[in-house]
């Protein structure tokens, strides 16, 4: 099956609008996969899930519905959801799937952030057609995908996500809020890294977290983001085609973003050679 890939944000932590980020984007997390059918899979609603949200409205013909794949319920991943505009309509639906927060249920999570003393709207009064599905590690169905869930080492229940075809074809990985080095205690268990580098196996897109530069990620360890140096090392143990730089630092200007993808260029031509590596940017498009 042939699908696309889009990415609406590509920001880490906070949106950053403004001159200085117009080429990567200023977004927050949010990537949008439209297949043969109509119905859309979106990973993440970050503050990219408000003009996706628009795009759909604005060419729709009836109903829509959409599936959205929450990685974890940090506000960077889910501020856009109360301004995704296909809520704010009749008929149509949207199904929400993400982890529950310890005892904290993922409806529950999401109702909070819609509620009346933050939001004017609450998320029980949207016109579209809601509904939340807790999920687990493991293999599940949404839409034409056959979606696999594997716990990172990130604060809170946090998962990462490959996504296969169900007719056959390429495959992704969506691995943003990650910490592939040392700091931080995460109950992910022993063996962690080899388990996640067969997880990946052959994946022909990975769509990882690359926060950090190598001089920052010295004070933030244990804060659950990776360098994109680190991200080349496991796309090349993973024996990944083509790696995307993801979560971008909030710091990080558009010049800054270029000067760490040559760099990171660089370092995959020696120790992944053949690895295509290029940084996530609003408005990039891949076909797979």
């Amino acid at each position: 099956m042939a699908y696309t890939l889009t990415f609406w944000g590509t920001r880490g932590s906070i949106p950053t609008p403004g001159p200085r980020t117009t080429r990567y984007g200023g977004n927050t997390a949010c990537v949008g996969i439209s297949g043969p059918g109509s119905r859309l899979l979106v990973l993440d609603a970050g503050s990219g899930l408000r003009p996706l949200g628009h795009e759909l409205m604005s060419r729709r013909d009836g109903p829509l519905s959409t599936d959205i794949l929450l990685s974890h319920t940090h506000w960077d991943h889910i501020q856009g959801l109360p301004f995704f505009k296909p809520l704010s309509a009749p008929g149509n639906s949207v199904c929400i799937y993400g982890a529950a927060q310890g005892e904290v249920p993922l409806e529950e999570i999401l109702r909070r952030q819609m509620d009346p003393m933050v939001f004017p709207v609450p998320l029980t009064a949207v016109a579209a057609a809601v509904q939340v599905t807790e999920i687990e590690e493991g293999e599940f169905p949404i839409g034409d995908f056959r979606v696999r869930a594997f716990r990172l080492r990130h604060p809170g229940i946090t998962f990462g996500y490959r996504l296969a075809p169900a007719g056959g074809g390429r495959e992704i990985a969506y691995v943003t809020d990650n910490e592939l080095g040392e700091g931080g205690d995460y109950a992910v268990g022993e063996g962690w890294r080899a388990r996640l580098a067969a997880f990946l196996d052959e994946t022909d897109t990975l769509i990882h977290d690359a926060m950090y530069s190598e001089h920052m990620i010295q004070v933030r360890r244990g804060w659950g983001h990776s360098t994109p140096r680190q991200a080349v090392e496991l796309a090349g143990e993973a024996r990944c085609r083509r790696l995307i730089l993801f979560h971008h630092e909030p710091e990080h200007d558009d010049d800054a973003i270029d000067r760490l993808l040559d760099q990171t260029r660089d370092f995959a031509r020696r120790v992944a050679p053949g690895l295509e590596v290029e940084a996530a940017a609003e408005g990039l498009e891949l076909a797979l």
